[in-house]
């Protein structure tokens, strides 16, 4: 990437950034001047994605800079609402980079189906028959579903977990089979949905019981990705705090929430800032990202960060970030819906498992700014600043007006709605007129 371009990337209108995507090797003509017309869903496309569809809902699409993962450097694109996100990742992203970049594992790419039996005679039994019938139902999961077999992929592993009454509550007991399946470049919920309900008639012969419902989990810790990195402390420095104190105040903040829940869901909605905007801009499914996302920091029976900071032996800042990224780069909307072909333009990604390499480096990126922040000189002062537009906005400023106000919102103690609705009505009267 080749920087000199993306200088005060931020300074730049839109038309400039363009411009400088472009200059930069990130962008091709064509991508450029579908940037310029505008990345609009058509009509006749949205009309049949959903059911009474009226219209389309936009959000700003942007990129953060700086991410150098896996020794490949990236411009990464969201789509989001609120300030600072774009700002805070592109700023964790510039630190990590100058310390070496992200090194990511993806440990393998296997989703899990499930098909929850009821009213089985004797669960134990049903167990053990269902383990000597794995091949029986692996194959009648693949017949199900062909295709993806021919590709390559298909169902792999079969495993039972059983979930005992509960008699306080009045819940039967349940015998749960899980189907492993490799679905390849794609997320691949239709799949697992199909082979789930291709094999419910043998469970249910095999049995004895009766299948309540057979569907993908969102739970995919078989699709596990972990995004590290090692910042040396002489990086962290921030005002009158040395680096070596900014290292021991991360640490710290992690400490906290990994023992508090309370702090622990805001760190981790910090962490989901950049995840579900990339996600979405990529057109796969951010809602199953994210809910599989807190159902991981509870694995240990207390929802905790899903973040670790640690220090190195010789000091340095050790950061690691394991999330459930079931993503596909193909199916879906991402073949078809404007915004996510133009996130697999920018991005480059060949696989699914680089896309995941991405966004799991984005949540580590985001934290990272999010609690140096916090533990300096706290996350207000930024975040207001990049606010100060929005509240322009809403004050009713348009044009030169939006920038005029955002400067002097930034030094009113009071940031609200009603001083800027103020100091916008001064601006327009002190205007000269023609």
């Amino acid at each position: 990437m080749e920087s000199k371009y993306l200088q005060k990337f931020y300074d730049k209108s839109p038309t400039e950034r363009i411009a400088a995507l472009q200059s930069a090797g990130i962008l091709d003509a064509e991508a450029a001047a579908t940037l310029q017309k505008g990345l609009t869903l058509p009509q006749e496309i949205a009309d049949n994605m959903i059911e009474n569809q009226l219209s389309t809902y936009d959000l700003p699409y942007g990129v953060a800079l700086n991410f150098l993962i896996d020794g490949k450097d990236y411009a990464v694109p969201m789509a989001i609402e609120e300030p600072s996100v774009i700002a805070a990742a592109s700023a964790g992203a510039k630190i990590i980079a100058m310390a070496g970049g992200f090194r990511t594992t993806i440990e393998k790419r296997i989703m899990i189906g499930q098909v929850a039996l009821k009213n089985v005679p004797d669960s134990s039994v049903a167990q053990q028959l269902i383990e000597s019938h794995q091949q029986e139902i692996l194959q009648a999961a693949n017949a199900a579903h062909p295709s993806i077999v021919k590709r390559g992929g298909g169902a792999r592993r079969v495993s039972v977990r059983i979930l005992p009454a509960d008699d306080v509550e009045g819940i039967p007991a349940f015998l749960v089979v899980h189907l492993h399946v490799e679905t390849l470049e794609a997320m691949g919920a239709n799949i697992i949905n199909t082979m789930m309900e291709g094999v419910i008639p043998y469970l249910e012969r095999l049995t004895g019981g009766e299948a309540l419902m057979g569907i993908l989990t969102n739970y995919a810790t078989d699709c596990l990705a972990t995004a590290e990195c090692r910042i040396p402390s002489s990086l962290l420095g921030r005002g009158t705090l040395s680096g070596d104190e900014v290292r021991d105040r991360l640490i710290e903040a992690y400490q906290f929430a990994y023992i508090d829940p309370y702090r622990a869901v805001t760190n981790n909605k910090g962490i989901m800032n950049g995840i579900d905007a990339i996600v979405l801009a990529s057109g796969n499914d951010w809602r199953a990202i994210s809910a599989g996302a807190h159902a991981y920091a509870s694995r240990n029976g207390q929802y905790r960060s899903l973040t670790t900071w640690k220090k190195a032996e010789n000091g340095d800042l050790l950061g690691s970030l394991t999330l459930p990224l079931p993503v596909g780069a193909v199916g879906g909307s991402i073949n078809f819906h404007p915004a996510a072909k133009m996130t697999k333009e920018i991005l480059g990604y060949r696989s699914a498992s680089e896309l995941e390499s991405i966004i799991v480096s984005v949540g580590l990126a985001q934290n990272f700014s999010a609690i140096k922040a916090l533990v300096t000189e706290g996350i207000q002062k930024g975040h207001m600043g990049l606010h100060s537009r929005s509240l322009a906005i809403s004050a009713g400023a348009t044009g030169d007006e939006i920038e005029q106000l955002s400067e002097r919102l930034k030094s009113e103690k009071n940031m609200n709605l009603a001083t800027a609705q103020a100091l916008l009505a001064q601006i327009r009267l002190d205007e000269p007129h023609v």
